[in-house]
């Protein structure tokens, strides 16, 4: 059989570069880079084999096959000793079950696939598995790698950090001062990473992070290194697994930097090319309304992308207003007959907590893809007989203070429509029956 390889290829050309070299950007035109790996060795396994060989390591107990990444590794980096594997058992994410909420807004099915239980929190730990499992193959290799860096609204750098300190390897951290939760700013400060708080926002801290890194012995972990995206497309596998090798009408995720996009479309592309699947779901991207550069594009046409100086957004995380991943993104929202859609403040804080009343514990950016989910399934948009996933990318306990804030009607401009009082009684039987009777005859009334 012909063994399983992977390249860096210029997104817009045709040259190539292996995955032990550090590098970016084609030096040919400065275009990005993706992964790119041998179709017709995977081609070489027929499509019931490659299904059979996932489920049963599924079932597996060894330390790649517990990972929802490594599980599928010929399929992200082929070449790589497991031996030099950093994992810490992230993927396989719960697909939820939301037919409560599809009942809510009269849609056939719905499922959340909750990419935020994982390891620190959120989908970033897909990628970084990948990128820092590349980065200690290298180093053992010989290549001159001091530390791996990253930009960071809080998420990339919670990931960076644990993987890292899981394989030795030195990280540091740029953050934007004072606009990230608490919970994301102690996550690397935990784990041993070298944190500077800069007075700038994401863009300001991703230009440094560059200037910083270009030397080479400082390696980049933001999302315009394709590694990352090997380690996110996997969320696409992983959907059609769980739905039984079924592909969704419909996929929501929300964006910022936009690697997730690119990467989800690249997962679906792999498991065409593969034989798995037989059609592309609808790909729509969702964006707080305060930091929306590519919905701009996007009713433009995608002429080009006009960066923006992202305004305060309680999705704080993709509070970015110049995205690195733009012309991935473009491609996959091109490639799979996608939409680009704007939330606002009040709608993204309201569709999180109108989710949560369901079983769900959602963070803000989440909100945003279940706000454009409302909006389109209102105006028909999404039809009714639809089946759709949204891709929730973090956990609510990373954002307490989203929590508390709503459920005390304390966040300016929100309404609020779902907050649920702490109700305050005297330790006596007659008050606190005064109180249930109350409640409970007003929840069965909704």
């Amino acid at each position: 059989m012909q063994p399983f390889s992977a390249k860096f290829q210029n997104i817009a050309g045709s040259d190539t570069y292996p995955l032990e070299q550090v590098i970016y950007r084609s030096p040919i035109d400065n275009n990005l880079l993706e992964v790119k790996q041998d179709y017709a060795a995977l081609r070489q396994r027929s499509p019931e084999e490659w299904k059979t060989l996932f489920h049963n390591r599924r079932t597996s107990f060894s330390p790649a096959d517990l990972s929802g990444i490594w599980s599928k590794r010929e399929m992200v980096l082929p070449g790589i000793p497991e031996s030099d594997i950093v994992t810490l058992q992230e993927g396989w994410n719960p697909l939820f079950d939301g037919s409560v909420l599809a009942r809510e807004i009269g849609l056939k099915k719905l499922w959340v696939k909750l990419c935020g239980n994982s390891h620190t929190g959120s989908f970033k730990d897909l990628g970084m598995t990948v990128l820092v499992s590349q980065v200690n193959h290298m180093i053992k290799k010989g290549v001159p790698i001091d530390a791996v860096g990253c930009a960071s609204t809080g998420d990339t750098s919670a990931a960076l950090s644990a993987y890292c300190a899981r394989a030795g390897i030195p990280s540091i951290v740029f953050l934007p001062a004072g606009k990230i939760s608490t919970a994301q700013l102690i996550q690397p400060i935990s784990n041993g990473s070298i944190v500077l708080a800069l007075d700038t926002d994401f863009d300001g801290c991703m230009q440094l992070i560059q200037e910083v890194t270009a030397d080479n012995r400082i390696y980049l972990a933001n999302s315009m290194n394709s590694l990352r995206v090997e380690g996110q497309k996997t969320i696409s596998p992983e959907i059609c697994q769980q739905l039984g090798w079924k592909v969704p009408d419909t996929v929501i995720i929300p964006g910022g930097n936009l690697g997730n996009v690119s990467a989800l479309a690249k997962g679906f592309d792999d498991l065409l090319a593969m034989g798995l699947i037989d059609k592309k779901p609808r790909i729509i991207v969702a964006q707080a309304q305060n930091a929306n550069p590519f919905y701009q594009a996007y009713t433009r046409g995608f002429d080009k992308l006009e960066p923006m100086k992202a305004a305060t957004t309680l999705a704080s995380a993709i509070q970015i207003g110049n995205p690195v991943s733009y012309p991935k993104a473009v491609k996959a929202i091109r490639d799979y007959n996608g939409l680009v859609v704007q939330v606002s403040e009040d709608d993204l804080a309201n569709a999180s907590h109108r989710a949560d009343r369901t079983g769900l514990y959602t963070c803000p950016h989440t909100g945003v893809a279940l706000g454009a989910l409302f909006q389109l399934r209102a105006s028909n948009v999404i039809d009714k007989d639809e089946e759709v996933v949204v891709v929730s990318t973090a956990h609510g306990l990373k954002f307490t203070e989203f929590k508390v804030g709503y459920h005390e009607k304390s966040l300016e401009g929100i309404s609020a429509q779902y907050a649920n009082p702490v109700f305050k009684a005297k330790p006596h039987f007659g008050s606190v029956m005064d109180i249930l009777k109350r409640e409970m005859q007003a929840r069965r009334r909704t």
